[in-house]
């Protein structure tokens, strides 16, 4: 009962009552594991609320001044036995009454990032706003000079190339335009619109229990508006109605809202983009308290908030020349993966290799997850002598029949871990609240320099050895109330832990190997320039296989051009019919990963299963021209490989909506079976589409029963697209990328940009 009133009382007449009744949010986040949902605090009837009111003495030119914020406070009321607590105008009880402002006035200011993008500032605290750069931004946002700006009485407006910025000065309001002048949102005053509801408005609060500020940015929703993006969110695709918590959390699975990776980034589908640039946690109430206004609750004290205007393509581009790209990751990056939980000695990983080439299964990558310790999960960043008779040597030999090895790891440490006391006395670890070194379970602050330098030291030996990638898992639990070498607590810290988590081991990879390579679950905004990214530890069910498939649509949008998650499910044994239909969604997938309790290995199915599973990847081996050529052009603009179908078809209404489909690059729709049946419904957006696996056309715009075909699942490709493809080997070293085909499918037609691994050649085929 008391999450489901936290979840309901923000704003909400009756939330002064229930706040009174059950614990507040001054008490969130002091059990771990607890989710913080910034909008909670909104409802303490201890807050004290300022509502934007007015624009003063502000400089069209350089975009600088300050916003007035009138004082509220939410004042119980009773009516025919119902009692709400509406925000009513509030006197100063500060006293001396000469050292406080009853209605401050504070910083405000707007700058232009290019001709679709415009970033806002403004401060809750009478202070400069500063530079406001961050781990979250790819260096410094540039400065456009394509706006103009007019000035009335009333309002100010920018106008762009593609839209326009108009500022009223009281009511104080920001609205976004098109380039046609059409609005498509705008800040909510308070009282707008006008309901019994008590919408709520831009506004910050300060917080009785420490009186810092927290921030509410309060924007309109059209009736018929769709939002897209938020991170790895497995909820449904479209976030409309939804609350979605922006707090790094372990997500336990694919079956719940918690995220590995939330990203404080959305699109609309009515031409805009947000990205809320802050560290801390971060709710979005997309519509579900009050169905035409949408509330992004920023625990920050400066609100900073970049808008985007645009088509989903423009507004990605324009978000990922902000945070940054990812990099192509190395070649046999996109070979299989094969792994399970876990291979524990060198005698189980050499015979998994022998069994591979022997059964002519194409993989490039054998994983040791947990178990290549003296003792399972104790990371002590050593192979267990008892078991690895010759570490180096088994790499060697490994990488010398087309293999490379990933080893998994993780920045916790147990007290029983012999590493613990050496870093403890180091002071490496993130400390408590009181300033105190952990007793068990200690973090490493990647905060603090000293703790960088120790890690690398560990993982650098590894690398030495020829290790090919380092998996780089947990991340999510940075303690919350923790005290960092930053200067900042875990309010700040928390969800940049992954970023800075991710960075240092791309880095150290990068310098030590020369390849840009992690295989990462954790993730905040920015991590996309370190790729790459697995969906985490999903149930064995077809729920969760469509879920995980929603996740990587959603995250893409955030600018994750690279994207895999583990075939089958990862909990428990892969049924077999799952393990085939999701291994032929994660061979479409950006990249392809067998993990997951045991057995992951085809052959300890039946042999028909290993023909199946030989075909799929396959299948996958001779895409890998198309999907290397797709990736190196995605990842030049910040698009995802794994693309929701309005990426490419945005005036598709319908295509708006699909949500168990997907595009990989721009020319192949791919349908996986999320269910037992060889069939399934699928829409075909606009133009005509080609059956990869049988030749057949299909003509587009609507929907068609489609049957699988050898691999389980439906391919189709676009009519007119050149698909490049090369003969399947058994590993991406034994490519021979001189004989690429390009192959027209149906009408004509080209793919721009064909840029092949190690400048191989190609030849036209029909």
């Amino acid at each position: 009962m008391n999450s489901l009133r936290r979840c309901d009382a923000a704003l909400l007449g009756a939330a002064w009552l229930l706040t009174c009744l059950t614990p507040c949010a001054a008490s969130a986040g002091e059990r771990l594991g607890d989710i913080i949902d910034v909008a909670a605090e909104f409802a303490d009837p201890g807050a004290i609320h300022f509502v934007a009111d007015s624009l003063e003495r502000f400089d069209p030119k350089t975009g600088a001044g300050e916003v007035r914020w009138n004082r509220y406070v939410r004042q119980p009321s009773l009516s025919f036995n119902k009692l709400d607590a509406p925000l009513s105008r509030a006197p100063s009880t500060e006293f001396p009454g000469t050292e406080y402002d009853r209605d401050p006035a504070l910083p405000f200011e707007v700058t232009f990032v290019s001709d679709r993008a415009v970033r806002l500032r403004f401060a809750a605290r009478a202070a400069e706003l500063g530079p406001g750069d961050s781990l979250m931004l790819d260096g410094a946002p540039p400065r456009s000079d394509a706006w103009n700006v007019e000035e009335d009485k009333d309002s100010v407006t920018y106008k762009g190339p593609h839209g326009a910025l108009r500022i009223s000065r009281k009511p104080f309001r920001l609205t976004l335009l098109d380039a046609e002048g059409r609005t498509l949102t705008e800040t909510r005053a308070l009282g707008e619109p006008a309901s019994y509801s008590a919408p709520p408005a831009l506004s910050f609060i300060r917080r009785e229990r420490d009186l810092s500020r927290c921030f509410a940015l309060a924007t309109s929703l059209t009736h018929d508006e769709g939002i897209y993006g938020c991170g790895e969110s497995f909820t449904r695709l479209n976030k409309r109605g939804q609350r979605v918590v922006e707090y790094v959390r372990d997500a336990m699975g694919a079956q719940s809202p918690r995220m590995y990776k939330p990203i404080p980034f959305y699109l609309s589908s009515g031409g805009y983009g947000v990205f809320v640039h802050t560290s801390t946690p971060t709710t979005f109430d997309f519509g579900r308290d009050f169905d035409a206004t949408n509330v992004a609750y920023v625990g920050d004290e400066t609100l900073d908030v970049f808008l985007f205007i645009g088509e989903p393509k423009e507004i990605v581009q324009e978000y990922t020349a902000i945070t940054g790209r990812s990099p192509r990751p190395p070649l046999w990056s996109f070979g299989l993966w094969m792994s399970r939980i876990t291979y524990k000695s060198e005698a189980e990983v050499r015979d998994v290799a022998q069994k591979l080439r022997e059964h002519r299964i194409p993989c490039d990558v054998i994983h040791l997850d947990t178990g290549w310790f003296e003792t399972d999960w104790r990371c002590d960043y050593q192979f267990a002598p008892s078991r690895f008779d010759d570490p180096a040597k088994m790499i060697s030999d490994l990488h010398d029949d087309g293999f490379r090895v990933c080893l998994w790891q993780l920045p916790y440490f147990t007290a029983k871990n012999p590493l613990f006391a050496e870093a403890a006395e180091a002071g490496l670890f993130v400390r408590n609240s009181g300033g105190v070194l952990p007793a068990e379970d200690g973090v490493l602050d990647f905060s603090n320099p000293e703790a960088i330098e120790w890690y690398e030291s560990k993982l650098k030996g590894l690398l030495d050895l020829g290790v090919g990638a380092i998996k780089v898992d947990f991340g999510e639990d940075a303690p919350l109330q923790g005290l960092y070498a930053s200067g900042r607590t875990g309010w700040y810290e928390r969800n940049l832990y992954p970023l800075r988590y991710n960075r240092l081991v791309s880095d150290l990879t990068q310098h030590e190997n020369d390849e840009r390579i992690i295989w990462a679950r954790s993730a905040w905004a920015g991590s996309q320039r370190y790729p790459l990214h697995w969906g985490g530890d999903a149930e064995n069910t077809y729920s969760a296989m469509a879920a995980t498939l929603r996740a990587g649509m959603s995250l893409g949008l955030c600018g994750f051009t690279y994207w895999s998650h583990d075939a089958g499910g990862f909990v428990e044994r892969a049924p077999r019919d799952l393990y085939a239909r999701w291994l032929a969604m994660a061979a479409l997938s950006s990249h392809t990963r067998c993990h997951g309790a045991p057995p992951r290995e085809p052959w300890e199915y039946d042999e028909e299963f290993v023909d199946l599973f030989r075909k799929t990847i396959e299948m996958r081996y001779e895409l890998l021209p198309y999907i290397t050529t797709q990736g190196a052009e995605a990842a030049s603009t910040g698009a995802p490989l794994v693309r929701p179908l309005f990426y490419e078809f945005p005036t598709d209404r319908t295509s708006w909506l699909v949500e168990d489909q997907y595009l990989l690059g721009k020319d192949l729709l791919v349908a996986p079976l999320l269910e037992e049946s060889m069939s399934r419904d699928v829409y075909l957006p606009p133009g005509g589409w080609i059956d990869y696996q049988t030749g057949e056309r299909y003509a587009g715009g609507g929907w068609r029963r489609l049957s699988a075909g050898e691999v389980p699942i439906v391919v189709l490709a676009r009519e007119g697209a050149v698909v490049p493809r090369v003969a399947a080997a058994q590993s991406t070293a034994a490519i021979d990328w001189d004989k690429v085909e390009l192959v027209r499918f149906g009408a004509a037609g080209s793919t721009a940009n064909t840029v092949l691994p190690d400048g191989g050649g190609v030849s036209d085929g029909q």
